[in-house]
């Protein structure tokens, strides 16, 4: 009687198998819809197989995120304020949720998806607390102590636009690594470094005082901005498919046997 127990407790505590945890070990193209990382021989990948993977989280938070702040920079419907009335928007889904994502794969070992989702993560807390009163961040610009006369003058315009300008040389590098991963990520980053070269310029015309072809440059931001999500959007369901090993699958143009790696190339001359 207590055998029989033990082993019902046994099945009680026994975890169930997802799909990922079956797949494993995965092949290279069902890696590479799974992470947005090379497959990489030097990565043992047991983590991999005991933690859930955080992709699709970090995926997720980015949407959320991004595709509504595209639509309000593109001024749809009225909307506008650089999305102040979704700062936790940006907060929790844009940054909490991408850096938790990011810590995720750091522990299983995708260094290329973790500085991706770290960089954008925490881009749209800074985002956020930039439209807060609390950080004050136009006050060093502002002779009369306020803050919001100081978000409004030339040198507050031009210091924010060099910070695109390095978010756009960051995701540059981030684009050249992408050519080892898939074709919808490598187009995603692509238009993402369009998009924030346009934003430097728009803040750049503001230092200048073109106010009219700033707007124009944020409105055709808010454009790139949008296309951009398509394919995260169409990467985030591949990868929820895969997982749940749906009898659909759908590919997201895999590029790592098209572009090999060093460790590749060195075992192919090897052979």
């Amino acid at each position: 009687m207590s055998s029989d127990l033990s082993e019902k407790q046994d099945d009680t505590l026994r975890p169930t198998k997802t799909a990922e945890s079956v797949l494993l070990p995965l092949p290279r193209d069902v890696f590479e819809k799974l992470y947005l990382t090379p497959k990489h021989p030097s990565v043992a990948g047991d983590l991999r197989k005991k933690l859930g993977n955080p992709t699709p989280i970090c995926l997720m938070g980015f949407l959320v995120a991004s595709t509504p702040n595209a639509c309000i920079l593109m001024g749809w419907r009225g909307a506008g304020g650089l999305g102040g009335a979704i700062i936790p928007v940006y907060i929790f889904f844009g940054g909490m949720v991408q850096v938790i994502g990011a810590i995720g794969e750091w522990i299983i070992g995708n260094t290329f998806s973790s500085a991706v989702f770290f960089t954008y993560g925490t881009f749209w807390i800074v985002q956020a607390t930039t439209l807060m009163p609390f950080f004050a961040t136009g006050l060093q610009y502002a002779t009369s102590g306020s803050n919001l006369e100081g978000m409004e003058t030339p040198m507050f315009h031009a210091t924010a636009g060099f910070y695109y300008v390095a978010l756009s040389v960051v995701t540059f590098v981030y684009l050249i690594c992408s050519i080892r991963t898939n074709v919808c990520l490598f187009g995603a980053l692509f238009l993402l470094v369009i998009t924030f070269g346009l934003f430097a310029g728009s803040y750049f015309q503001l230092a200048l005082g073109a106010t009219a072809m700033a707007e124009k440059l944020q409105v055709i931001g808010g454009a790139f901005n949008f296309a951009l999500c398509m394919p995260i959007w169409y990467i985030f369901i591949a990868q929820l498919l895969e997982s749940v090993d749906f009898p659909i699958a759908i590919p997201v143009g895999d590029l790592s046997t098209v572009v090999l790696g060093r460790s590749q190339k060195s075992k192919a001359r090897q052979e």
